[in-house]
């Protein structure tokens, strides 16, 4: 091949008849109706529960199940009137008065009252002195059981937090904190920041996608794989609710995800159609075989890769951690039916008018970007500069991730001004930094004095309360006191020093130590999710490509766009490099569930991109088995997509950014720096420049392997 670029605005010519995805979609475009009357009842079927999910979906479910502390908890609530770590501890305080004076009393006594009422409140534990109310007096603390579990405890303090805020006056002020109202501020704090962000993405994201399609008929396109994606989804959590705990998390990250795989499937597929349709003067249902014959198989791979990918997740023994991952595999499941049947049917029907109120600017037919493969040839004439240099930089990025400290999210990322962190702060001033995260003992009856001996002798733990009987006689449970606040490093260290010391029956539970539980599950998984996404993605591009080495560049690559963006997470929200700009309190840390649940969501986001470059310039060798052509011929053909796909993403998580609280800062800008990275310097510029270094070998393929492997082409 010469040096020349290749601008000619014409579609490959084909060389195979159509595989059984291309026959697929011919077969929606030609039986469209069926298609549009089935994807109608999915979406009226489901779309009847869709508007009941937010109320359906649980606040909790971020505990380790099997943990000692969840056993422990569950002890609790059993033997104790539910006065374990999801009770209420409603704050009553007062800068003038005091406990023992009337007015005071007088608003304990309300609040009390208000607890009794309420059928999800087990006993009610009125304020003791010595215990419960605080050395100057100015400070007490009601304390109301769970009778329910702890997902309807998240519930009942959301109801009641208005309700009980409001009986405190000018003189006494009434909080309501405790575990289950922190979850409950926190989430409707999340869910708020989520709203703003997605009002703020949608209008972003239209205005990229007519830029990016030079249509608005084509543009609406994803957005209607997005919205069956979403209201499918949402419907079909609503009804596992009925099986079991779903997270409200889950609701929020498969819009994400809808959005996200809605747009990158909808734009590959629909700039293959146009190149067919236009490019090659085909008609509609030949230019739908032939696009889902080529993009449509990509398409398949890649979801099918983000899907295991995600599995990996649910390895986490966390119901939060399962249900997020289920509700994001759930709207990749719909957007990935819809992209293979209903989009086929759409284009079917369409036609030439896909094109209807284009910008006057746009060329229809162009199959071939003229740019990117000038950019392809002026990579494949001189690698080596930009190849080192990117791979420098990744790996300056990348360094900072030896020194990431995760850790369980603090009293900082509730807002300042919520009920919940105002009555933490009243704990905390009243009765010391460690009162808010007490850790609740349980112990066999005759243990008591030896696990009140243990407790005692802890240099970790300020104070000890005494030993209180259960409802059976045959357990007591300790309140201890730890001498920190519970985000410190010192009390993960006390509660395993305590495990270790306390007598064999007992067992450490309360907030903090399902806090630390959890984080330890999630250190203990966090390698092996990671290891099974990295060989499942192998395997998956190992089918799709065919080839060992490309596929073995495919993942390494993607590992190296991870590590920079946990790279700059570190610097940004561990040493608040930025904070102010951003507008958050760094912790110190990254939240412990961010490297596991956001590894496996970017490895998902980035082998989409990796799987449309990668199958195009397969395309390319398989015609030509020319590797010079199958890099720039990859990039002409994929390049434009990966772009667009990247501009609406890195668009839709930085808006995320502008969000109150830390942890959708969190998200927004890790995924949008990781699809920024990955899209702009690993594919559209490293990884040409390896197929380039490694020629015709990235496409090498042992004869052992041959006869393992299905045969996979994506050539026409």
């Amino acid at each position: 091949m010469s040096g020349a670029v290749r601008t000619e605005p014409v579609a490959p010519p084909p060389v195979a008849g159509s595989g059984p995805i291309g026959r697929l979609g011919r077969w929606a475009a030609e039986r469209r109706r069926l298609v549009f009357a089935a994807w109608a009842l999915i979406a009226v079927g489901l779309g009847i529960f869709a508007p009941k999910v937010e109320h359906a979906l649980s606040g909790a479910g971020w505990q380790a199940d099997g943990s000692e502390s969840v056993a422990a908890r569950d002890l609790v609530q059993r033997e104790f009137g539910g006065l374990d770590s999801t009770g209420l501890m409603v704050v009553v305080h007062s800068d003038r008065q005091t406990a023992d004076q009337p007015a005071f009393g007088s608003v304990v006594d309300r609040v009390a009252a208000r607890l009794e009422a309420d059928p999800r409140i087990a006993a009610v534990s009125p304020p003791r002195p010595g215990s419960t109310v605080s050395d100057d007096g100015h400070t007490a603390v009601v304390v109301g059981g769970a009778a329910v579990d702890s997902n309807e405890m998240v519930r009942a303090a959301d109801d009641l937090g208005p309700a009980l805020t409001a009986l405190g006056n000018d003189e006494v002020a009434v909080e309501v904190t405790g575990s289950s109202a922190m979850w409950a501020d926190f989430n409707e704090a999340n869910r708020e920041a989520m709203m703003k962000s997605e009002m703020i993405s949608w209008p972003v994201t239209l205005a990229i996608l007519v830029l990016a399609f030079g249509s608005l008929v084509a543009a609406g396109l994803p957005l209607l794989l997005t919205i069956l994606g979403l209201v499918a989804s949402a419907g079909s959590l609503y009804l596992l609710t009925e099986l079991a705990p779903i997270s409200i998390w889950a609701m929020n990250f498969a819009l994400m995800f809808a959005l996200a795989l809605g747009i990158d499937y909808a734009l590959f597929i629909v700039y293959r159609f146009r190149g067919a349709l236009f490019g090659s003067g085909r008609d509609p249902l030949d230019a739908v075989e032939e696009t889902m014959d080529t993009a449509g198989k990509a398409v398949l791979f890649s979801g099918v890769t983000v899907l295991i990918s995600l599995s990996a997740v649910m390895l986490v023994d966390s119901p939060a951690f399962r249900s997020m991952a289920l509700g994001i595999m759930l709207s990749v499941i719909f957007v990935l039916a819809a992209a293979l049947t209903l989009l086929p049917a759409v284009l079917g029907r369409l036609g030439p008018r896909v094109d209807r109120l284009a910008l006057p600017w746009v060329h229809s037919g162009e199959h071939r970007s003229p740019r990117f493969a000038a950019w392809g040839e002026r990579l494949w004439r001189r690698p080596w500069l930009p190849g080192v240099a990117t791979v420098l930089l990744l790996v300056a990025l990348a360094l900072p991730v030896l020194r990431l400290d995760t850790g369980m999210p603090s009293i900082k990322v509730v807002p300042g001004e919520d009920t919940s962190r105002q009555g933490y702060e009243l704990v905390q001033g009243g009765f010391g930094p460690g009162a808010t995260g007490a850790l609740q003992v349980v112990a066999p009856a005759d243990e008591a004095a030896a696990a009140t001996r243990a407790l005692e002798a802890d240099p970790g733990i300020a104070m000890v309360a005494p030993a209180a009987p259960g409802a059976s006689g045959e357990v007591v449970m300790i309140q201890a006191v730890p001498a920190a606040d519970p985000s410190a490093d010192a009390i993960g260290a006390t509660i395993d020093r305590l495990r270790a010391e306390l007598p064999a029956g007992a067992s450490v539970g309360g907030a903090v130590a399902e806090n630390h539980d959890l984080e330890a599950e999630l250190a203990a998984k966090t390698p092996l999710v990671i290891g099974v996404v990295l060989a499942l993605g192998f395997l998956l591009l190992l089918v799709a490509l065919q080839a060992p080495v490309v596929a073995v560049l495919g993942v390494v690559t993607n590992l190296l766009a991870v590590a920079a963006a946990f790279g700059i997470a570190e610097l940004i929200f561990q040493e608040g490099h930025g904070a102010g700009l951003l507008g958050f309190e760094s912790q110190g840390f990254l939240d412990a569930w961010g490297p596991v649940f956001f590894f496996a969501m970017i490895f998902a986001i980035s082998m989409d991109y990796t799987v449309f470059l990668l199958s195009s310039a397969k395309e390319h060798w398989d015609r030509s088995g020319d590797p010079r052509e199958a890099m720039v011929g990859g990039l002409a053909h994929s390049g434009r997509v990966i772009f667009a796909a990247a501009a609406v993403m890195v668009a839709v998580f930085f808006t995320f950014a502008l969000s109150g609280p830390l942890p959708p800062k969190e998200m927004g800008i890790i995924l949008g720096i990781a699809v920024l990275l990955d899209a702009l310097l690993v594919r559209l510029l490293l990884v040409p420049v390896l197929l380039r270094a490694v020629g015709a070998a990235a496409w090498w393929r042992p004869r052992w392997l041959a006869r393992v492997l299905p045969e996979v082409r994506f050539g026409h």
